[in-house]
């Protein structure tokens, strides 16, 4: 069993019930857990001096669209509303096959990597020209990166009255089927899990009422988890009173989409009422600041559902409306817009951090990650808080008020997968070189 000890640690993070944060601390990491967390550790191991930096937990993103790393900053979708947004993006995606949506995903992982991420969901609702949810996992499993991937899907077109062409929805039977495939191949729900599975129709205004609530009736029946988009701005809740008589929140009740094995995206304009059942039942919510700020959405009511025992953690939404997809930033913009709307002791930097490692782990129900005890996996975030961003710091453990934005050393399951910031799983520049040609392609 392979043993490596992270020594002497400037200040280790633990986000555990006492929220203990420890100076000159060893951590032990053997096999796939965290063994010992104390000082004066010893191994027969690998040592990895850890004394100019900050530990935390691994971050964990509960909200991604891999595939869209290919379409960043695309002209005529960077103004837009989130309508306009998906009219101008979807025939782009429609053009898109299993090269694109691997490429893709290695390239939005290996980002989310270096910026302290051990754990993504990725929110795949598309699958055009043969592509399939297995090309994100196996790029997940190449970057070695935990993965929470959810089988999404779109089945009502412009023809029908939804919002997505024709050509990239899907027949509800065949949802499903693929569905039940996806599960039986890759959900694992042991603790220590690389790759879970999630049921995951794309937003109530894309599928019908009846491929969400039997959505709902396969999940619980398979043990996985629910997702979708939820009260994103104005138009979805207009959308939604429209259609379906109610609002979002009432929506997802009446259909069986509340509940601890449930987590919403966005949740931007849930309304007190629909916070309040979010707390009682346990719902959890994937909070996407940045993409909010980018497509004018709002600024989601974060500080209310915390107060009301919501489950919250941080996603950096899909790099089409991000643009970006560093985790260690976007829970920084979490707590600057709670200060912005609400005073500035609304959310302090601890708070937020808490959201993007245990707060995430709650959300996807993980509870063997997002803290430092022993027993519990070695997904682990190293931070040099030496250079530049950090000189002048009085509290380097206050990480998120000033850097730095990348991480130093990252541990998967106790495997190195960044070391002395670099990707050390595959080769970055190559796949950039192949992400860019591919992104040109597409631009024709």
């Amino acid at each position: 069993m392979t043993e490596t000890l992270l020594r002497g640690a400037r200040s280790v993070l633990t986000m555990n019930d006492a929220g203990d944060a420890l100076a000159d601390c060893d951590i032990l990491l053997k096999g796939g857990t965290i063994a010992a967390v104390g000082q004066g550790l010893t191994t027969k191991g690998e040592v990895v001096d850890a004394s100019r930096c900050v530990i935390t937990p691994g971050l964990i993103n509960t909200h991604h669209h891999l595939y869209q790393s290919m379409t960043r900053a695309v002209p005529g979708a960077q103004d837009a509303l989130l309508f306009g947004w998906l009219r101008t993006l979807y025939p782009i995606w429609a053009r898109m096959g299993p090269q694109e949506m691997h490429v893709a995903a290695l390239t939005g992982l290996a980002e989310l990597a270096l910026s302290g991420c051990t754990l993504s969901a990725d929110h795949q609702y598309i699958f055009p020209n043969g592509a399939r949810l297995d090309d994100s996992i196996a790029a997940a499993q190449e970057v070695g990166l935990r993965l929470h991937a959810t089988r999404g899907a779109m089945s009502i077109g412009e023809s029908a009255g939804g919002l997505p062409p024709d050509s990239l929805v899907e027949t509800e039977a065949a949802i499903l089927t693929d569905s039940i495939r996806v599960i039986d191949a890759f959900h694992d729900p042991a603790p220590g899990a690389m790759v879970q599975v999630a049921l995951a129709p794309c937003s109530p205004f894309s599928v019908s009422r009846e491929l969400m609530r039997n959505a709902a009736l396969l999940a619980r029946d398979k043990g996985v988890m629910l997702h979708t988009h939820l009260a994103e701005n104005d138009e979805d809740i207009a959308y939604s009173q429209a259609h379906f008589g109610c609002r979002p929140g009432q929506y997802a009740e009446d259909l069986g989409w509340t509940g601890p094995d449930v987590w919403h995206a966005h949740c931007v304009k849930l309304d007190p009422a629909e916070i309040a059942l979010f707390g009682r039942s346990g719902t959890g919510v994937a909070h996407c600041p940045c993409s909010n700020c980018r497509l004018g959405s709002g600024i989601a009511p974060v500080r209310q559902m915390r107060d009301a025992g919501v489950k919250v953690g941080i996603g950096v939404d899909g790099s089409a409306s991000n643009d970006a997809g560093n985790l260690i930033a976007e829970a920084r913009q979490a707590m600057l817009l709670q200060r912005v709307s609400r005073g500035a002791d609304a959310m302090g930097p601890r708070e937020a951090l808490y959201l993007a490692t245990r707060g995430g782990a709650e959300v996807l129900g993980r509870a063997d990650l997002g803290q430092i005890v022993p027993g519990l996996r070695a997904d682990l975030a190293l931070w040099d808080v030496s250079g530049v961003e950090s000189a002048g710091s009085w509290d380097p453990a206050a990480l998120l008020l000033a850097g730095p934005t990348r991480v130093r050393h990252l541990f998967v399951e106790g495997r190195q997968v960044v070391r002395d910031s670099t990707l050390v799983t595959l080769d970055l520049p190559r796949l950039l070189e192949r992400q860019n040609a591919l992104a040109r392609a597409l631009a024709g």
